[in-house]
């Protein structure tokens, strides 16, 4: 049955992924892979990126203070090497899973569907270096379906598929990638033997993260565009994304041409940093649910149950918790989002790629 919602996250799915340009800084650094995930992530749920995100503190000089403190964290940094090492825990039952925006690790993985130049935010050449592989597990290997912000490791799963017919997916589910050999690889957990920490400019990182993220989609945000044409507008579209809030005077606060134009595709839209909650909080998706029965109602439908709606997220722990809400979940792969394109289309029944990209696609 077609849904009567779609839910949509924004920064990795609407728009290019902000955590491409984690990959970016480790590799362009020497920094072993995921180390800044697991720093983030095992600070949930009090440390400062998701009080950022839920809107507690302000994008301010003591955010970037506090930032760089957690990403230069010495007993974070043993603990990742620890478990890097033994393999016994992974990163979901290490961190607690969380995540970082709307958006860990963001590599697309090798596969027979290599992401073609179109595919923004999964090109890099830092990408086509990862095929060759380490024989030591990678962090990202052992987190599986974990997240950051929304933004953990966000490696792709080999499909892309609906939950319409399917049980809640868990952190085993996801598929794996090994690390670079280039990186630091540590061999045990012995102090003598864990690398120095490295320095991190999390101030610069955090802005590459939000300055790439402002590029479209180049496949969902298309199929956003035409879900909200005239002839499909059956469907209640809304948004439920983590995100920052900028200060007055940042050209990022300021109207642009494509961030208003994004922000009217959508009926409801829920940020984080306005409500309070941030995913994977069960009770932002219950105040998603509940907006979107408002609005139908208010339009003179019958309301929205959590049947009704299908939800696309890059991240698998937010895509568990909507599962487990009762929604319908379409993960949306790092460099392969024109798969979640597909499996959309076949939920709703509406025609979402010209021919040109359904051609170069099938």
């Amino acid at each position: 049955m077609a849904p009567k919602a779609i839910l949509f996250d924004i920064g990795g799915v609407c728009v290019v992924s902000p955590f491409q340009a984690i990959v970016d800084y480790e590799n362009a650094n020497n920094i072993p892979t995921d180390w800044m995930n697991f720093a983030i992530s095992r600070s949930s749920p009090n440390g400062p990126w998701q009080r950022l995100e839920r809107g507690e503190i302000k994008l301010d000089a003591e955010f970037f203070k506090a930032f760089n403190a957690n990403l230069q964290d010495e007993k974070l940094w043993k603990e990742y090497h620890t478990t890097f090492r033994s393999g016994k825990q992974k990163l979901k039952d290490v961190a607690n899973p969380t995540q970082l925006g709307d958006h860990v690790s963001l590599k697309a993985e090798a596969t027979d569907s290599s992401p073609t130049d179109n595919d923004k935010g999964a090109q890099s050449q830092s990408h086509s270096s990862a095929s060759s592989q380490d024989s030591k597990p990678s962090l990202s290997k052992l987190a599986k379906d974990t997240t950051i912000g929304d933004p953990v490791s966000l490696e792709a799963e080999e499909v892309v598929e609906s939950s319409s017919s399917s049980k809640p997916s868990t952190a085993s589910s996801s598929s794996s990638a090994s690390s670079s050999p280039s990186k630091t690889t540590p061999t045990n957990s012995n102090a003598n033997t864990i690398p120095p920490l490295p320095t991190i400019d999390g101030e610069k990182l955090f802005w590459n993260m939000m300055r790439i993220s402002r590029e479209p989609d180049p496949y969902v945000y298309p199929a956003l565009r035409s879900l909200k044409s005239s002839h499909t507008s059956k469907f209640i579209l809304g948004a439920l994304s983590n995100t920052v809030a900028f200060p007055a005077n940042h050209e990022y606060s300021q109207p642009n041409s494509f961030r208003s134009e994004l922000a009217s595709q959508f009926d409801v839209f829920i940020s984080s940093s306005d409500v309070g909650l941030r995913k994977p909080d069960p009770k932002i998706y219950q105040l998603a649910l509940q907006k979107l029965d408002e609005f139908d109602k208010q339009k003179g439908g019958s309301g929205v149950k959590a049947q009704d709606v299908v939800f696309l997220d890059d991240i698998g722990e937010n895509l568990r918790v909507a599962k487990e809400a009762g929604m319908r979940t379409i993960r949306v792969q790092l460099g392969k989002s024109w798969r979640a394109v597909k499996v959309l289309e076949k939920e709703t029944g509406v025609e979402l790629m010209d021919e040109k990209t359904r051609r170069s696609k099938l």
